[in-house]
């Protein structure tokens, strides 16, 4: 399943995410930090969709209330 997701709140506009079987094989982040959004995007590959959402929803960016992470989380909870 590929998810095209457009952020809101964040420096990132959009994020494209690759699932299959529950397993999220790619992530890519368009704008945002890119040394960050690589590293969220690393780390999460690989990773079942249901543990992403757990470890990464709620997180905020300098009070934002949502950060990149966060709103990957929401696209994948979207998406499922």
């Amino acid at each position: 399943m590929n998810i095209r997701y457009t952020t809101s709140g964040v420096c990132s506009k959009m994020i494209n995410i690759e699932v299959n079987d529950g397993i999220i094989d790619s992530v890519q982040f368009m704008g945002g930090c890119n040394g960050n959004t690589q590293g969220v995007a690393a780390l999460v590959k690989g990773m079942k969709v249901d543990e992403a959402i757990k470890r990464l929803e709620g997180i905020s960016c300098n009070g934002r209330g949502t950060s990149c992470p966060d709103q990957l989380a929401k696209a994948l909870k979207e998406a499922l």
